[in-house]
């Protein structure tokens, strides 16, 4: 075998090494029950919860906890999941930024307890998204 062989081999067999290596900590889409059978099967594993904030009827989120002049690393609140079980997160930093303009929220970490620990948070802000427009009544739609 010619040199160029053995090191395309050699080669070949690092980035299936580093393919594989990479695999086993990608994390998983669950809901709250998964991940609470996850943690109760001792895992520590990552995993992704998409869920929706419980808003009122004035679009306040309910449940929520943050007091930035007493601790600004705490930030609690409720996520309702696919399958409509509601679940307390706790991330352990300041509140993101336009959070409370989020409807849907992915949510990163795993279940310690009976709580979510999240240690990042993903959020879609429909209002990005969709055009300015309003409708006055009487009138024809308008662009803003």
């Amino acid at each position: 075998m010619k040199i160029t062989h053995i090191i395309g081999v050699v080669v070949i067999a690092v980035a299936i090494g580093v393919i594989v290596s990479m695999s086993g900590d990608a994390s998983t889409y669950v809901d709250f029950s998964q991940a609470k059978e996850l943690a109760l099967e001792g895992s520590d594993k990552k995993v992704h919860v998409v869920g929706e904030l419980l808003k009122s009827e004035s679009g306040n989120i309910e449940g929520m906890v943050y007091q930035p002049q007493l601790d600004p690393n705490y930030f609690e609140f409720q996520l309702k999941d696919d399958k409509q079980l509601i679940q307390k997160v706790v991330y352990l930093n300041p509140m993101p930024q336009d959070f409370e303009r989020s409807e849907k929220v992915v949510v990163i970490g795993s279940m310690k307890k009976e709580v979510f620990h999240a240690e990042k948070i993903l959020m879609k802000c429909p209002s990005k998204y969709q055009d300015n427009e309003f409708r006055e009544a009487g009138k024809t739609d308008k662009k803003v």
